[in-house]
């Protein structure tokens, strides 16, 4: 991955210890970029410490964050700092969904204002927070850098027992493109990434697939069955890697002239 010129780079990873994040954080590692791990997993942020170190070598930083909240969010940033002395990119990676419907007759899965303002805290304002920090770090530096805001597809074409899930992905596509037009002019791209199906990690538990299937009518076993049928041009799921690379190149000078927009990474797929 020399090509991509990363070695060096100092990169802070938001859910940097499981799924997408996990991958990213790894492809960085090989790419020679310093990686500061944030997640509110301590147990499985220190896990992923030692892997990086044992695969990668360097000196990766694990930060316990709360994207949630500005205090921590700021540690996460100063804490980068302190220990790399600098911050070019930031991966906004970290994300919940919780399957509800607007109204279930049922009354079993319906969505509350507890469920949407969990979701909307760490999807939205996390970014936010995490974004905000971010620049000021970077245009104190006066060195440029890089936000990459992890969307969905669903952002724009909705899903189905999903609304806030989608609604908080569609809003960063709209932050995306606000915030490339305010930082652009110090040198700060800003981007996005609006990957598709995608194989299973942890992060897909029974229960949000018995949640899912539920809002859908159907079973556990049919929903699984559905992530292999859904249109996807290229016919099949992609994979975690894939995403990192695409978060890599975007990250890299390279990408250079990339700026306010969202890469779609989802194999063509389509609900038409």
């Amino acid at each position: 991955m020399r090509w991509l010129a990363l070695e060096g780079k100092t990169a802070i990873v938001t859910g940097g210890a499981s799924g997408i994040g996990k991958a990213v954080c790894h492809t960085f590692a090989q790419a020679g970029v310093r990686v500061a791990v944030a997640d509110v997993n301590e147990e499985t942020g220190k896990t992923m410490l030692e892997e990086l170190k044992g695969r990668h070598g360097g000196a990766p930083i694990f930060v316990a964050t709360d994207v949630t909240d500005r205090r921590s969010v700021e540690g996460l940033v100063e804490k980068t700092v302190e220990g790399f002395g600098r911050l070019d990119i930031l991966v906004n990676n970290a994300g919940i969904n919780i399957p509800r419907l607007l109204v279930d007759p049922a009354g079993k899965e319906e969505l509350t204002e507890a469920v949407w303002d969990k979701v909307v805290a760490v999807n939205q304002k996390g970014a936010f927070l995490c974004a905000q920090a971010a620049a000021r770090q970077m245009l104190k530096a006066e060195s440029g850098g890089v936000i990459i805001n992890v969307a969905s597809e669903s952002g724009l074409e909705g899903s189905e027992g999903q609304s806030v899930y989608a609604a908080t992905k569609g809003a960063l596509y709209s932050l995306t493109r606000s915030w490339a037009k305010e930082l652009g002019r110090y040198g700060i791209r800003v981007v996005g990434i609006a990957p598709g199906i995608l194989e299973a990690t942890t992060l897909r538990s029974q229960e949000y697939e018995r949640a899912l299937a539920y809002t859908r009518g159907i079973t556990v076993e049919q929903l699984r069955a559905s992530y292999e049928k859904v249109s996807i041009p290229l016919g099949r799921i992609g994979t975690l890697e894939e995403v990192a690379d695409v978060v890599a190149f975007l990250a890299s000078d390279r990408a250079g002239y990339i700026h306010g927009t969202i890469i779609n990474v989802s194999g063509g797929k389509s609900r038409a």
